[in-house]
């Protein structure tokens, strides 16, 4: 359910405005003047700005300033009974969506409501999908096309106006980290620290002081204060990586945090310092299985989970690879200076089949090496370093081992049959008449197989 901010200072208007919005679902936040509407922009859940132009203390263009200073995406509707091209032109060129001139009709507003809104939510997936837009904004470049990453980026976009605890899940070189910086980039926090702490890393006596910080003469060789990660992100983002790795005694001071938004630096003879951080935890492990080990607490797991994202393994989005491996491809030819490279068909057929246990950072390493042993402006099938035995061991993941021996025998063809009609369908552009004849099947039995094993997109006339 969006959020709209309507500021209008005639009572009437306002509750004319709110009760429609509410009936059509959305919530509304109210305020009667300019200054009380730029204040009410602190709350990170408004997803859009619907302002009188003239209004006491700060008028319209003042409220459309300061939105646009606070978050360049977030959308403005101008309403005024005193309008004029000159002050539409105006509006618009300061960053306003579009602009009402009262009195207007009602469905006109939800209409124009309901498109900015569209517009905003696809500006927002273009800036976490486009490396060009990351690199303007100051995203994390996300890259990638699947059908997954389109669902993430949109839990992604739900989440970040909010202030809650997000964990993350994913087998490593999943790009855990980049999520959660998407998300602390998202939210209203985005001008404030962003601090990352891998659990794993650090012994937990030391971890424990990178967290909370310690007072001069907590313990031998602390000769001045220290100010710990959770402190020193005030009113900013904490993304604890690994958390799975953690003491059990530090889980239940993590605990607090979390209930209370307190700490206690080491040493602190119990003086509590409030503050206000957002977590991010990321695991690779299952952590309700740790819980029912008694390897991590019941009560944090429910505190951490409360929005959990799935990384899905690369091998799982193979749709992505080919992007992923350019913009490694891009990145590591030009810090070697060899000039643009391209990567051969035999190349990227490999980087296609194989298992990527080692996810996306193993894809980099792959291409990374690869950029170095690469001649003649392209990367080859021999410079990926990848065995053929792997990728059929990688295929054979797919099949089962356990049931009658028709069953694994058919989960084997079907595997086998579905990636070499994909094999020739691309060799043959899609033609699938002639994809039939270097079969040497039937017309007919191709396009039946090819429904079968949902190849559709693949191939075409």
């Amino acid at each position: 359910m969006d959020t709209i901010l309507v500021i209008e200072d005639k009572e009437s208007m306002l509750d004319m405005l709110t009760q429609t919005l509410e009936a059509e679902g959305y919530q509304v936040v109210p305020a009667k003047d300019g200054a009380e509407g730029i204040r009410k922009l602190a709350d990170g859940s408004i997803a859009l700005v619907l302002t009188d132009l003239k209004l006491p203390k700060k008028d319209g263009f003042e409220v459309l300033k300061a939105v646009k200073e606070d978050n360049p995406l977030l959308p403005v509707i101008v309403m005024t009974a005193f309008g004029t091209i000159e002050t539409a032109v105006r509006a618009v060129k300061q960053g306003a969506y579009d602009f009402l001139t009262k009195p207007f009709d009602m469905d006109h507003l939800l209409v124009l409501i309901k498109r900015a809104l569209d517009t905003t939510r696809v500006a927002t997936e273009n800036i976490l999908l486009r490396s060009e837009l990351s690199d303007k904004l100051g995203f994390p470049k996300i890259i990638g096309k699947s059908i997954q990453l389109q669902e993430i980026s949109e839990k992604i976009q739900k989440v970040a106006a909010t202030n809650a605890t997000v964990l993350i899940q994913g087998e490593s070189g999943t790009g855990k980290e980049l999520f959660a910086r998407a998300i602390h980039y998202l939210s209203p926090r985005k001008e404030r620290p962003f601090l990352a702490i891998n659990s794993a890393a650090i012994p937990h006596e030391l971890l424990e002081s990178e967290l909370f910080g310690y007072e001069r003469g907590a313990f031998t060789g602390a000769d001045a204060r220290k100010l710990g990660k959770l402190e020193l992100a005030d009113k900013g983002t904490v993304f604890l990586d690994e958390i799975g790795d953690m003491d059990l005694t530090l889980q239940s001071k993590l605990l607090r945090v979390l209930q209370e938004q307190v700490i206690e630096r080491i040493g602190g003879s119990g003086k509590q310092i409030k503050i206000d951080v957002r977590i991010v935890a990321a695991t690779n492990k299952d952590l309700q299985k740790a819980v029912d080990a008694r390897l991590f607490r019941e009560d944090l797991f429910y505190r951490l989970n409360v929005f959990p994202i799935t990384i899905p393994p690369l091998r799982e989005r193979r749709d992505d690879i080919p992007a992923l491996a350019a913009s490694f491809l891009n990145k590591y030819s030009a810090e070697v200076r060899k000039g643009p490279l391209g990567i051969s068909d035999e190349a990227m057929d490999i980087l296609m089949k194989a298992p990527w246990r080692g996810n996306v950072r193993e894809l980099e390493n792959v291409v990374e090496r690869a950029v170095i042993y690469a001649e003649g402006g392209v990367i080859r099938a021999c410079d990926l370093g990848i065995s053929e035995s792997s990728i059929l061991e990688a295929l054979a993941e797919h099949v089962p081992i356990d049931g009658p021996l028709h069953e694994i025998a058919q989960a084997a063809t079907r595997i086998a049959e579905s990636r070499r009609i994909r094999q020739v369908l691309k060799q043959t552009n899609g033609n699938k008449t002639r994809a039939a004849e270097v079969l040497q099947v039937s017309y007919k039995t191709l396009l039946t197989k090819i429904k079968d094993y949902q190849l559709e997109e693949k191939g075409g006339e």
